[in-house]
This record gives C-alpha cells, sequence and structure tokens, in this order.
C-alpha cells in the first residue's frame, strides 16, 4: 500500500512540474507592463515657405538675356524671391510668390533700382511621383504689365523629367503674345550634406515670342549646389551655360553665355 501511495505521489508531482512548465511557456515573451502608447504621425502645417536671395550675373527670361550681358560677369544683379506654400489637403497645395529684379542697368519705373517685381499665384497637385502646376504671373516692369499662364507636369525618378508650358496671354510690349513649350530632366544626388541638382532643358517658340521666328529657341545645361548651414538655412551655388538661336531670340549680344549664381535661402 506504500508502495501505491509512493508512486501516486511521484506522479503528482510530475504532472505539478508539466503545468508549471506549460504556463512558463505560455508566459513567456509578455510583460505586465503597460503597452507604449501610439504617438500619431506630425501633422503637416498648413504654410510653409522660402525666402531666397541670389546674386546673378544675368536675367534670363526663357532663353533672352534682357540686359543684354552677354559673356560678362561684371554686373550684379541681386534676385530675392519668396513663395508661401499652402497644404489643402488631399495631395493639392496652393501657392503665392514674387521674384524680383534689382540692379543699376536701367532708369527704372517702380524706385530704389528694382526694376521689376512679378507676382504668381497657382497651385500644385501630387499623385505620388507626379507632380502638375498650374499658375497665373503678373510681371510687372517699365510701367507695364506682362500676364502669363505656366503649366509643368514633373515626374519623381533618377532623371526627374519634366515637361512645362509657358504663355504670354497679354503683353502689354512690342512682342506678341505666345507660347514656349520646353522639356528637360534634372537629375540629382547627394554628396554628404550637400544637395546636388543637373538641370537639362530645350526649350521651343512660337513666332514673335521673343522678336525673332518660331522654332528651337535654346538648350541649357547647369549644376546647382545647395549647402546646409543650419537646420532652415542654405548656401545655393550654381553656373548654367545656355546655347541660344540667334534667328528665334535675335535680342541676344551673344548666343552663347554661362550664367553664374549664389546666395542664401531660408526655409520656414
Amino acid at each position: 500500500m506504500k508502495l501505491k501511495q509512493n508512486a501516486f505521489a511521484r506522479v503528482a508531482l510530475l504532472a505539478l512540474a508539466a503545468g508549471s512548465l506549460s504556463t512558463t511557456a505560455l508566459l513567456a515573451g509578455t510583460s505586465d507592463k503597460a503597452a507604449a502608447p501610439v504617438t500619431p504621425a506630425p501633422e503637416e502645417p498648413f504654410m510653409t515657405g522660402n525666402l531666397t536671395v541670389l546674386y546673378e550675373t544675368h536675367f534670363i527670361s526663357y532663353g533672352q538675356d534682357v540686359w543684354g550681358i552677354g559673356n560678362s560677369w561684371k554686373d550684379a544683379l541681386i534676385h530675392p524671391s519668396v513663395e508661401l506654400d499652402f497644404n489643402l489637403g488631399g495631395g493639392w497645395q496652393a501657392y503665392v510668390n514674387t521674384w524680383w529684379d534689382v540692379n543699376s542697368l536701367g532708369v527704372t519705373t517702380i524706385g530704389s533700382q528694382i526694376q521689376e517685381v512679378d507676382i504668381n499665384a497657382g497651385v500644385y497637385y501630387t499623385d505620388g511621383k507626379w507632380k502638375w502646376q498650374l499658375g497665373y504671373g503678373a510681371w510687372n516692369y517699365g510701367s507695364q504689365t506682362e500676364s502669363v499662364i505656366d503649366f509643368k507636369v514633373a515626374y519623381t525618378n533618377v532623371l526627374n523629367p519634366f515637361f512645362a508650358v509657358h504663355g504670354r496671354i497679354d503683353s502689354g510690349i512690342a512682342f506678341d503674345n505666345g507660347a514656349v513649350g520646353q522639356v528637360g530632366i534634372a537629375p540629382a544626388l547627394t554628396l554628404g550634406p550637400v544637395a546636388l541638382s543637373f538641370p537639362v532643358t530645350l526649350s521651343f517658340d512660337t513666332h514673335d515670342f521673343h522678336g525673332g521666328d518660331a522654332g528651337f529657341a535654346y538648350a541649357s545645361a547647369g549644376i546647382t549646389g545647395t549647402i546646409p548651414l543650419t537646420k532652415h538655412i542654405s548656401a545655393i551655388i550654381g553656373a548654367t551655360y545656355y546655347h541660344t538661336n540667334k534667328s528665334v531670340i535675335p535680342g541676344n549680344p551673344t548666343e552663347n553665355f554661362i550664367m553664374g549664381s549664389g546666395g542664401i535661402s531660408v526655409a520656414f
């Protein structure tokens, strides 16, 4: 009888040990600590913007060397600009910007060496890697306003190709209303903190857009480097080579020239 009792006790102990191991296995990897709270992704701000001030050797408007500088880099042209972008949701953004041409090369009708003030407004729409832009601009210079419409579609990949149309709809100047069509690429890469872009553009005019024939207007190729100085401030330096067609843009003093630029951009 005693042997039977001992055997029963051993079986009971084995069952208890097995139950304990089983419970330990079930509880392995669990904790009695409360689960960490899920932090929502930060909301994108409704408004962002940037202020940029560039020193440039030329004022180039769709291939036109506006001040006839040619291959000289002796003149200082200051080009400040400000853009505000408004997040409308669903991939939509509204924008408004202004760009100024400041120099002493002409007799200003605006004052303080401000030769031109452009105001542009429009929308961006982004869907995946595609981005569309449609906008209106009022370019004010020489006591007149040139009204323009801009359309652009770009795709984000290794080449960053784009197609753009710039239309003059109410010139108020000697040239005819018309359009410029452009195709191009803008490959980009980063070297440490420096962001580099290599834009290449081919541009075509309608008749008398720049006072000449219709057809191929210019080709350009450039390099731009953006160097972060602080979280919101970056230095910009670049150069662009232009080959223009004398029969389409007859006012340029030379068909081939290089424009240099450098300055500071502040994002906010």
